[in-house]
């Protein structure tokens, strides 16, 4: 494993270099934070991906990417004399400190939890009006669904047991079987939202990630019908000329062959 000063040496040379690509390559000179932004997402994507298959190269390569975007809006910031890659480091070793007390202050702590909600009192310490103040509003709905969950069972806003939480989607559940007798189609959405932060309410509590659970569940899914298509095909028929009931007998077969 290369040692501290090795791995500084690498990341100093990479600096340099997107500074020069910056200065001399005209792609590079064009962007903006603005024109970056949404290619720093599908590299986010991208990293996700290979964490999910554990492919440590794929993971490594990922990381170079996204390091990559990291240097270049410091790039930019320091440009307009807002900020540099040093100040954005001192910042952070800044915040890390503070956020840990119990690392660097002796502040005693029991659990995880206790790490958490030091976290949580600390961030309003620093000015926020709200511990939900600092989730994204762009974030995609499931992952704000379980940010403000995580925030606020971290000051103990939270259910005492999972059986309490399904208890909670039965309940929502029941709403909107009785919504859907009135037929107000904004009330069924909302009752349907509850559903859906209810289950990931659950999720958060039986430590299943919801992400991951969805997903299976599409592969499994797509698996599936797949196998009813090749099925079909056999017979030189489309989808469209069985019945229900012929195609439940072929999803029964899909299920037991995948």
């Amino acid at each position: 494993m290369d040692s501290l000063d090795e791995q500084l040496k690498e990341i100093k040379k990479l600096i340099s270099i997107v500074w020069e690509l910056r200065e001399k390559c005209p792609w590079d000179r064009k962007q903006t934070f603005k024109t970056l932004r949404t290619l720093t997402i599908e590299e986010t994507y991208e990293l996700c991906e290979e964490i999910e298959k554990l492919n440590y190269l794929g993971i490594k390569e990922e990381l170079g990417d996204l390091l990559l975007h990291i240097i270049f809006y410091a790039k930019i910031g320091s440009e307009k004399n807002k900020f540099n890659i040093g100040l954005v480091a001192k910042e952070l070793t800044k915040k890390l400190i503070r956020r840990h007390p119990h690392i660097y202050k002796g502040v005693k702590i029991k659990n995880t939890d206790q790490v958490l909600s030091n976290w949580e009192k600390i961030k309003l310490k620093e000015g926020r009006s709200s511990i939900l103040e600092g989730i994204p509003s762009n974030l995609p709905p499931i992952l704000k669904a379980q940010r403000i969950q995580d925030k606020v069972s971290s000051v103990g806003f939270d259910w005492k047991k999972s059986e309490d939480v399904l208890q909670k989607l039965d309940e929502e559940i029941l709403e909107f079987k009785e919504e859907l007798n009135k037929k107000d189609k904004v009330s069924l959405e909302d009752e349907f939202g509850d559903i859906l932060f209810s289950l990931i309410n659950l999720s958060r509590h039986y430590k299943i990630n919801p992400y991951d659970a969805l997903e299976k569940s599409n592969r499994k899914f797509t698996k599936r019908f797949k196998f009813i298509e090749k099925q079909i095909k056999k017979t030189n028929k489309e989808i469209i000329d069985l019945d229900l009931k012929e195609i439940d007998y072929l999803w029964k077969q899909a299920k037991n062959e995948t």
